[in-house]
Order: structure tokens, then C-alpha cells, then sequence
């Protein structure tokens, strides 16, 4: 009976520290442009018609976001991943409980990871700088007709 109730504690553990379970292999990104309403396309072939988006990505993604707006330059920003708190959490979790197999499924399924940066902002800078107006030089006016000095 305490043999059962070891291993019983012992699998919830492992279970409960396995990132790819407490935390899921996707995660949700935002895509925002100042200013609003640019086209979203990614090396890794996410898209979304006009930011502001947010998109159900891969933990393990790795990729560069590109900012598309008529008048305005592309912007391409890259989105990388790094190790989370809570996925490292996960990961001991999986070393302590003895889970070597879910180390090894967390690392492949990008559980641990989180993306940076979370959202992903680009500020697009248009193609031309609106046209300069020349500066307003006071006239003279002449005096009318009826008007001394005429």
C-alpha cells in the first residue's frame, strides 16, 4: 500500500513539473504598428491582415516578424525565444522528480520557452517626410486709393 502511494506521488510530481503539460508547446504573441493597420508576415510563415493581431505560435519558433504599410518602410524585428521562469521551474521539477524524459520533451516541444519581445512593436517611419512649407514672410501691403501716401 505505501509502495502504491510512493509511486502515485512520485508520477504526480513528474507530471505536475512537466512544462509541455503546465504550460502547453504554443503561446500567444501580439503584433502591434504605431501606426495601426500594417500587414504581419513571418519567416516561419505566421501572418496576420493588419496589426493589431495576436497569433497562436510554437514555444520552439524562432523567426523574424516583418511590418508591411503603403507609405511607410517595412520594419523587420526579430522574435527569439528564451528560457521562462516558469519553464526552468518546470524543468527542475522534471530533474528532481527523476523525469529525464520529460527534460527531453519540454527542451523538444519548447514548453520552457517564452518569446521576447512579448508583444513585438515596430514603429514604422513613412517613406517621405511630408513637404516642408516655406516660411510665412510678413507682406507689406500697399496702401489702396483712397488711402494717404498714395
Amino acid at each position: 500500500m505505501k509502495g502504491n502511494l510512493c509511486i502515485a506521488v512520485l508520477v504526480a510530481a513528474g507530471v505536475g513539473a512537466c512544462g509541455s503539460i503546465t504550460r502547453g508547446t504554443s503561446e500567444n504573441l501580439t503584433f502591434v504598428s504605431e501606426p495601426a493597420g500594417a500587414v504581419v508576415t513571418t519567416t516561419k510563415r505566421y501572418a496576420c491582415a493588419a496589426t493589431p493581431c495576436t497569433l497562436d505560435v510554437d514555444r520552439s519558433d524562432e523567426f523574424d516578424a516583418t511590418f508591411t504599410l503603403p507609405g511607410y518602410r517595412p520594419e523587420t524585428i526579430p522574435v527569439r525565444t528564451r528560457v521562462a521562469t516558469r519553464g526552468a521551474v518546470g524543468m527542475a521539477g522534471n530533474v528532481l522528480a527523476g523525469g529525464l524524459i520529460g527534460v527531453g520533451v519540454d527542451a523538444y516541444t519548447g514548453a520552457a520557452y517564452d518569446h521576447e519581445p512579448n508583444p513585438v512593436i515596430a514603429r514604422l517611419t513613412p517613406l517621405r517626410a511630408p513637404p516642408m512649407m516655406p516660411p510665412m514672410t510678413p507682406r507689406r501691403r500697399r496702401p489702396g486709393p483712397a488711402e494717404p501716401g498714395m
